[in-house]
């Protein structure tokens, strides 16, 4: 058995894929109509209500007990076009307290979605403010091996 994809229900699936496409920058793989099938390994099924899963499966449009998670070196950037479209967040852009920057916001359907910086550029942006390798192993809980790597790896 081998995993496939993680699969969102959405209410609007024009809505929510002008939302993961346009916004977000996915690609989209296949588009059954009702059913888009991104690059990235997510679906979007809009459920029809003759479905089984409609008939058999109650969803609350505020559970959020996961999250679907992206990354991006152009944070601020992609904060200024979610906030230019109207997009409701949880939270706007903060440093967590390993030293990477992230945002979570919800998509049309009330997923939460969080965008945060990738390793390597949470690492330099430490290490632009000063923090030694030590430091930033110690703060973000990367060990130092990989730390010195991507300073090594990524020197100007």
């Amino acid at each position: 058995m081998k995993f496939h994809s993680s699969v969102i229900f959405v209410r609007d699936i024009e809505v929510s894929k002008d939302f993961y496409v346009g916004l977000l920058h996915q690609q989209v793989e296949h588009d059954f109509g009702k059913n888009v099938i991104l690059k990235s390994g997510l679906s979007l099924w809009e459920i029809r209500p003759e479905h089984i899963i409609s008939k058999k499966l109650e969803t609350a449009a505020s559970s959020n007990r996961f999250e679907l998670y992206f990354e991006t070196d152009l944070i601020l950037e992609a904060f200024q076009n979610l906030k230019n479209a109207g997009v409701r967040f949880l939270h706007e852009i903060h440093e967590e307290p390993w030293g990477q920057r992230t945002m979570r916001f919800f998509d049309p359907d009330n997923h939460l979605v969080e965008i945060g910086e990738p390793l390597e550029t949470f690492v330099l942006n430490m290490n632009d403010r000063g923090l030694s390798s030590e430091q930033i192993a110690a703060k973000s809980g990367i060990p130092l091996d990989t730390v010195n790597e991507i300073l090594k790896s990524n020197l100007h």
